[in-house]
């Protein structure tokens, strides 16, 4: 076995910026970004693969709980609700046979399974796609790459690797960066090939280890994920959109000065779309009961203007 490669250094990353850049790559007006590389001929080859008819949720449940990794507490404020409604006069009844609810969240952060629009982060003052961060206002919104463009959908074949599987493991430890040679590794361990136009979905087991432990906040206690070393393979292999069960950044942070470095390519250079804080706990129960890693995904943002992202409820179908 080959040994582990280095973490590139810094200015490698921030190079990433330009050598992996995608501006341009589909015409100056586009926002779908690496939504593009799923073609129609994907889409029919993706639905070929449901053959058992089992579908699998890979979204987490958004409660009003406050936990360590909260940013900020999902509301959930009835308007109407059906206390009491046994024992008013029918009449009055008739008035009030309904309940419903508003619902205010934050979806960025730590715990609600969501996709990220390319309007989501910048460098340098520019989105994807060479924007002006100034298209994403207080007024407005994001008035450009906002996943709005996502309202037909994303649909393809998913492939799941699960690392923390591949290295004989329950969950990878917080810090933890996944490199390629990891993705490979889980590759042939599946007896898969991501190939262009995949959904890829990358177990650590961070989830598995909140649900069997508790939540902490990621910032103070560290989180394992994909490292930004991983972005060239990414875009070799031509993936669409990639999803995993943390927030999609190592922590501590490997580039300080970058922040979310991982977030910052993946988004701004190579408009590659991001699915964070995913539930593939039952997916990857389901692959190995089956002994199938690949299988009809679905993402189907809500149809919102103007806006960085969107709760979403990805669907495996086997």
């Amino acid at each position: 076995m080959s040994a582990p490669s280095a973490a590139p250094s810094e200015d490698t990353v921030r190079g990433y910026l330009k050598t992996l850049s995608n501006w341009g790559r589909w015409g100056s007006q586009d926002e779908l970004g690496t939504i593009n590389l799923i073609t129609p001929e994907k889409r029919r080859a993706a639905a070929r693969l449901v053959t058992h008819g089992l579908s699998v949720t890979c979204a987490r449940p958004i409660t009003t709980d406050i936990t360590p990794d909260t940013t900020v507490q999902p509301m959930r404020f009835m308007v109407d609700s059906g206390e009491g409604r046994d024992t008013v006069s029918p009449e009055r009844a008739l008035q009030r046979r309904g309940a419903a609810e508003f619902i205010g969240m934050v979806f960025h952060g730590y715990t609600i399974t969501h996709v990220d629009a390319p309007s989501h982060y910048f460098w340098d003052g520019r989105l994807y796609n060479g924007r002006s961060c100034n298209a994403v206002t207080s007024r407005e919104g994001a008035t450009v790459n906002s996943v709005e463009v996502l309202r037909d959908g994303v649909t393809s074949r998913g492939v799941l690797l699960d690392v923390a599987r591949t290295k004989g493991v329950r969950w990878l430890e917080a810090g933890v960066g996944v490199m390629p040679e990891d993705l490979e590794a889980a590759e042939r361990a599946a007896g898969v090939r991501v190939e262009p136009g995949d959904i890829l979905l990358v177990r650590t087991g961070y989830y598995g280890r909140r649900l069997a432990e508790g939540p902490v906040h990621p910032l103070r206690a560290g989180n394992p994920a994909l490292h930004a070393a991983c972005c060239p393979w990414l875009r070799e292999r031509g993936v669409a959109m990639i999803g995993t069960d943390t927030h999609n950044d190592v922590t501590p942070l490997p580039y300080p000065s970058m922040g979310n470095s991982f977030h910052v390519v993946c988004l701004v250079a190579m408009g590659l779309w991001l699915i964070d804080n995913a539930d593939l706990e039952d997916l990857a129960r389901t692959a190995e009961r089956l002994n199938r890693w690949e299988f009809l995904l679905t993402v189907a943002p809500l149809r919102l203007q103007n806006v960085t992202g969107s709760p979403v409820n990805p669907i495996a179908l086997f």
